[in-house]
């Protein structure tokens, strides 16, 4: 069936829209301020080859691996009508285990046509310390792993999967209303796939489908034939894993060959010890991400743009680590790494398209209480803002999340109701972004007071390696993390698990962005 371009663009917004309405019952439903608040979330369209057609402009992160888990469930299960399915497991298409996938398949005619899923970050999975967002050395000790499984079978729930998942989290009850959330999600996904359908005919759906995927497909070659043929390399850093490694490589290298580019990662570090490995799925999503910012913003979202582009990573390495390594951190923290890496590599022969380096980091600081006889547990995660890396014309956005991450900044009046804490300054970090013709964006000073004793586990990056300035520009301000106990004032590491008792003051200073061009 011949999709003419009106009707190729009423399609792309007509089932980009159906995962933007999944995404808006999943915040309006969820239980905890990560998902309602910060919309820690993702929801797309796959067709049955699972290949995504359509997404919500919601966390790039998990959008470019989601395929993987559809990939896995469709693969790994044996398929029905009236099935939900449930997958967090990194290394079947997840990306870390706070990351709850649900997926439905959609069926027309008791044929499998379709696939629905929503994807959120729950404040806790169980593991070695609340938030599951440990200094772990095994992915064992992150929380529950689900392999790819069905939460529903012909309609009928397993109970014992959704029991054996709550009995090992904190705060089950606010784990259950999430997941409910994410199922009231999907539900309306199915239904919203029907009702098109029904008014436009299976055929017609799925003939613009495919039409999508292949303009999306012409449009990223098109962007790639418009770099010079050659290899361009760069290497960057992360600071440590938490456990003595240090200076851990990120290497790339871009060969450029018409309208098809090798983003070959051969030199990075082997995995480490610690919690910042990373599946393959993360590190495809990285350098999806990369490649779409390069597109004009008329680029359909979807499959088609990755076809043009092999990712190789050793298995072993960082960039594709084994089971069972050690990944909370590699989704959050690594992604921003690969992403710097890339675009320096890029800067050398498209200087004016590619931003100085923004905070390089997620700031990630997850809180929850020690547990006493009688109190309810709590657990609660949150990621914070930094500096924008300053663009050729423009400078750079302050206090703004950037790259692999897409979230909102927590409100102050939620977290303080949600939890026993206070918030004394919320502010920009000034004089935090680099200088340059184009100045980098300032980074964010949060400080938190506990009112009851609480775990908090930090990790952070760049507090040692600043956010690199390009084409002359300074470098972003490196960012800070500080405990106010007993009147002193101590620095503390980038990567940390501690008890603070009530009265004691977390201080987290984010990074600026880098500047770009000399003045």
């Amino acid at each position: 069936m011949k999709i003419n371009a009106f009707e190729l663009e009423i399609f792309n917004n007509l089932l980009s829209s159906i995962a933007q309405e999944m995404g808006t019952v999943l915040i309006k439903s969820a239980f905890s301020p990560n998902i309602k608040e910060r919309r820690d979330l993702s929801c797309a369209l796959f067709n049955d080859k699972a290949e995504m057609i359509a997404q919500a402009a919601h966390i790039p992160v998990h959008l470019g691996s989601m395929s993987f888990a559809v990939k896995s469930v469709l693969k790994g299960l044996s398929l029905n009508e009236g099935d939900i399915l449930m997958l967090n497991d990194p290394f079947k298409g997840g990306t870390h285990l706070p990351d709850i996938t649900i997926i439905s398949p959609f069926y027309y005619k008791h044929k499998l046509q379709f696939f629905v899923a929503a994807r959120a970050h729950h404040a806790d999975i169980g593991g070695i310390t609340p938030g599951s967002m440990p200094l772990s050395k095994s992915i064992y000790e992150e929380g529950i792993l689900i392999p790819p499984s069905k939460l529903f079978d012909r309609n009928k729930l397993n109970k014992y999967l959704l029991d054996r998942i709550l009995i090992s989290t904190r705060d089950s009850e606010e784990r259950e209303g999430d997941i409910n959330a994410q199922i009231g999600a999907v539900k309306l996904g199915l239904q919203r796939l029907d009702e098109v359908i029904k008014k436009y005919s299976l055929y017609k759906i799925k003939a613009a489908s495919s039409e999508l995927i292949k303009y999306s497909n012409r449009i990223m070659c098109s962007v790639i034939a418009d770099i010079k043929d050659g290899v361009y390399e760069y290497r960057d850093y992360l600071e440590d894993d938490g456990f003595g490694t240090q200076n851990i490589i990120i290497k790339v290298k871009i060969q450029i060959n018409g309208e098809k580019a090798v983003i070959d990662f051969d030199g990075t570090s082997n995995q480490v010890k610690g919690c910042l490995n990373c599946p393959l799925s993360v590190t495809t999503s990285a350098v999806l991400y990369v490649f779409q910012c390069l597109a004009p913003r008329e680029l359909p979202l979807n499959y088609g743009s990755l076809k043009p582009i092999k990712v190789v990573a050793r298995k072993g390495s960082l960039l594709n680590a084994s089971f069972p390594s050690a990944v909370a951190g590699g989704n959050v923290e690594t992604s921003q790494r690969i992403v710097d890496v890339i675009f320096g590599a890029l800067s050398e022969i498209i200087p004016k398209k590619i931003p100085a380096a923004s905070s390089g980091s997620m700031n990630n600081v997850t809180f929850g209480n020690v547990k006493q006889s009688g109190k309810s547990e709590f657990a609660y995660y949150e990621t914070i803002a930094g500096g924008m890396g300053g663009r050729y014309g423009i400078e750079g956005i302050s206090g703004i999340q950037t790259h692999m991450t897409n979230t909102l900044n927590t409100p102050i009046e939620s977290l303080e109701r949600e939890l026993p804490m206070m918030i004394d300054s919320y502010s920009i970090r000034k004089r935090s972004g680099g200088s340059g013709k184009y100045k980098g964006g300032e980074g964010i000073s949060r400080i938190y007071r506990m009112l009851s004793k609480t775990i908090v586990t930090i990790i952070t990056e760049r507090r040692k390696l600043s956010p690199y300035g390009l084409k002359g520009g300074k470098s972003g301000v490196r960012g800070i993390n500080m405990v106010l106990k007993n009147n002193k004032l101590m620095r503390i590491p980038s990567k940390i698990s501690l008890e603070l008792d009530k009265g004691d003051i977390l201080i987290i200073k984010t990074p600026g962005g880098g500047g770009w061009g000399s003045r």
